[in-house]
């Protein structure tokens, strides 16, 4: 697993080049087709996309989702083979991630073993997004463990490929810093553009690359895009997911559906981009 070897002493020093998209969680495959097909499009610069069918794996193999998630499995083996030119890799590189709901520490350790078993024997995900994760310092020994076990199912399934498997802590908040060694990446911001572009980055943050964490930021208006980037990549973030969304009129998850403005957003940050 990538983490494990991680020193955690490299200052951030904007990290534009590592830009991406991380998709919190698109709805069902049946109901949002076009976004789930739009994954593997050359163009796309796609570093993961969280595969949520009920809370979890749902209790049996859905085969609109078994799928969705062969399109981006093969598209990922396409890349790394070499079948895409050297400037698409990013954007048919991405990998599918099983969410699993750790309802900040209230299950137990082997429910979730038994959600990672179910989304590696049905849908052969290439890592996990660990969903409303403790980031209090008390929670971590639990995270630390969880992820540990979770990285050796990876290794010893055929889900992972030559750059490992993944993981990402889902806190939406800034946590204690040892969960920075306990994962690949940390989701350190999810919500409203309103707050995102006051917001404050903490310090020990610094001392980590910037593709080591992630922000979700809805509500963001087309014409405030490129601000929402600048404080991105100032706050070290290298996975982001912006869109125009805000929840109202009747939508339950901003993150649910595509934003009006997609194709101009993943454009903004594809190859060479900068600073």
């Amino acid at each position: 697993m990538p983490y494990l070897t991680s020193t955690g002493s490299t200052l951030r020093t904007g990290g534009a080049e590592r830009l991406g998209v991380g998709v919190p969680g698109y709805a069902h495959p049946l109901l949002a087709p076009a976004e789930w097909a739009g994954l593997s499009r050359p163009g796309t610069p796609l570093h993961w996309a969280v595969l949520n069918i009920d809370d979890g794996p749902g209790a049996r193999p859905d085969p609109h989702c078994l799928e969705a998630a062969g399109r981006l499995r093969n598209a990922r083996e396409r890349a790394l083979r070499g079948e895409a030119p050297q400037d698409m890799v990013r954007a048919s590189g991405g990998r599918l991630l099983g969410l699993i709901d750790l309802a900040f520490g209230g299950r137990p350790f082997g429910e979730l073993i038994a959600d990672a078993r179910s989304y590696l024997g049905w849908y052969r995900v290439g890592g996990f997004y660990l969903d409303r994760c403790p980031a209090g310092r008390d929670g971590l020994p639990a995270v630390r463990r969880l992820t540990s076990t979770l990285g050796a199912l990876l290794a010893d399934s055929d889900s992972a490929d030559e750059e490992g498997g993944r993981l990402v802590l889902g806190h939406d908040t800034h946590p204690y810093p040892g969960y920075a060694e306990a994962a690949d990446q940390l989701v350190t911001f999810r919500g409203p553009w309103t707050d995102y572009r006051w917001s404050q980055v903490a310090e020990w943050t610094a001392s980590y690359e910037s593709g080591r964490f992630a922000h979700f930021v809805h509500g963001v208006p087309r014409t405030h895009l490129e601000e929402a980037m600048r404080i991105a990549r100032w706050q070290g973030a290298g996975t982001i997911f912006f869109t125009d969304r805000d929840g109202a009129k009747g939508q339950t998850d901003p993150f649910a559906a595509l934003p009006s403005y997609w194709d101009e957003f993943v454009s903004r940050i594809g190859p060479g981009i900068s600073e």
